[in-house]
């Protein structure tokens, strides 16, 4: 959707968050804007799931902070784009 084949790794300024990290990835791709959250409430579009530490985090509070692992670097924060249909 924005030309990346591959991970991107971003850089939080202070506390670890998912909503922060989706932040500093829509400033540093600003074509992700409304496409992973809506931009009027900021609320997780449909079929968008998160996950860290084999976990789904898609519907954990978004100011809560990532594990551990995700903020040292040992393990990805992803965010899966899912399908759906007939």
């Amino acid at each position: 959707m924005v030309g990346l084949d591959r991970e991107v790794d971003v850089t939080v300024e202070g506390e670890v968050t998912q909503r922060t990290v989706l932040d500093v990835l829509e400033r540093d791709h600003p074509a992700l804007l409304g496409t992973i959250r809506g931009r009027a409430d900021g609320r997780r579009r449909a079929f968008i799931r998160f996950f860290a530490c084999e976990e789904d985090l898609s519907h954990e509070d978004p100011d809560s902070p990532l594990p551990e692992a995700v903020v040292a670097g040992r393990e990805p924060y992803i965010v899966l784009g899912a399908m759906a249909g007939g």
